[in-house]
C-alpha cells in the first residue's frame, strides 16, 4: 500500500543539463522533512522533454539516494506500451518500488484500447503499478468500469486521480474489493478525496511545503478531518499560485527561492511572468517558508 505525502518530484537543471547534485539536494529535502514517497520522472519531472538517458538516471540518483527510506514509484508512463514496458524493466533494475503508469495521450484510445494498453504492460513487467487518470492532459480518461477490471490484474495497485472528481474515489472502492491505494492527484482537491475514502497524495506543492503537506496527509490517514481542513485552508494560496502557469514553473520557481536548485525548465515550458513570481514568494511567505 502507498500512502501519505508522495512528492511529485520536480527534475533540477543547470545550464540546460541534468543537475544531480541539485536532484540529490532535492530528495534529501524531501525525506528530511517528512515526505513518505516520491515520484521521480512523473509530469511535474518534467518527463517529456527528457532524454531516454535522462530519464533513467533520474531514476537511479533518486533511488540511491531514497536508500530504501521511503518508497520510489518511477515514472515509466508513455503514449506508447513497447516504450512503458522498457522504462518499467529499467525502474525494477534500478531499484524502484513500483512505476506510475499514464493513459494514451494523443492515441486516443478507446476504454477497451486503454485497459489492453496496461494489460500489456502489466503482463510484461514485474513492479506494482499505480495507474495515472488525467484526463485534462491526455483527453481520454478511465472510466471507473475500467479502473475496477484493470484492479483485477494482480500488480495494478493503486489510481494517482488527477480528474478532478472527487466523487470518483467513491464509485472506484464501491467496485474494488482488494487492497487499493486511492491517491489525490490534485493538491487542493487532497482532503475532499480523503473524506471519500483517499489515501494520500501525489503532490506538486509538496517539493515546497514537503513538512506541511506530510502533516496534512497525516491528519487525513488519521480522521482527523476538521484540523486536515484547517491546514489546507493556510495552504490553499500555495496550491492556487504554483499553477497560474504551467507546471512545473511555479513549484521549481519556488524551489529556487529554498535554495534547492535553479528555476529553469524546459521548453515549451518557459519562465514566470514577474506577477506570478510575486505571488507565489507571497503565498511562501505567509507559511513562513521564506
Amino acid at each position: 500500500m502507498f500512502t501519505g505525502s508522495i512528492t511529485a518530484l520536480v527534475t533540477p537543471f543547470t545550464n540546460g543539463e541534468l543537475d544531480v547534485k541539485a536532484l540529490k539536494k532535492l530528495v534529501r529535502y524531501q525525506i528530511d522533512n517528512g515526505s513518505h514517497g516520491l515520484v521521480p520522472v512523473g509530469t511535474t519531472g518534467e518527463s517529456p522533454t527528457l532524454s531516454e538517458e535522462e530519464h533513467k538516471r533520474v531514476i537511479e540518483v533518486t533511488v540511491s539516494e531514497v536508500a530504501g527510506q521511503i518508497p520510489v514509484i518511477a515514472g515509466a508512463g508513455s503514449n506508447n506500451p513497447i516504450e512503458a514496458i522498457k522504462y518499467s524493466h529499467h525502474a525494477q533494475q534500478a531499484g524502484a518500488d513500483a512505476t506510475l503508469h499514464v493513459a494514451g495521450y494523443y492515441n486516443r484510445p478507446n476504454q477497451e484500447g486503454l485497459y489492453q494498453h496496461f494489460r500489456q504492460v502489466h503482463d510484461e513487467t514485474a513492479l506494482p503499478i499505480i495507474l495515472y487518470n488525467i484526463p485534462p492532459r491526455t483527453i481520454v480518461g478511465l472510466d471507473v468500469d475500467t479502473v475496477a477490471r484493470l484492479a483485477e490484474l494482480p500488480r495494478i495497485v493503486g489510481i494517482k486521480d488527477a480528474t478532478g472528481d472527487v466523487t470518483r474515489v467513491l464509485s472506484e472502492r464501491a467496485r474494488i474489493s482488494k487492497e487499493f491505494s486511492y491517491l489525490s492527484g490534485d493538491d487542493i482537491a487532497s482532503v475532499a478525496y480523503a473524506v471519500g475514502g483517499g489515501m494520500g497524495c501525489i503532490s506538486v506543492t509538496a517539493n515546497v511545503a514537503p513538512k506541511l503537506i506530510s502533516q496534512l496527509n497525516t491528519l487525513c490517514l488519521e480522521g482527523k478531518f476538521t484540523e486536515a481542513r484547517a491546514l489546507q485552508d493556510t495552504l490553499v494560496p500555495l496550491h492556487k499560485s504554483l499553477f497560474m502557469e504551467p507546471n512545473p514553473a511555479g513549484a521549481k520557481y519556488a524551489a529556487s527561492l529554498l535554495g534547492l536548485c535553479e528555476a529553469n525548465c524546459r521548453l515549451p515550458v518557459v519562465a514566470l511572468q514577474d506577477s506570478t513570481k510575486a505571488a507565489i514568494k507571497s503565498a511562501m511567505a505567509g507559511l513562513g517558508l521564506i
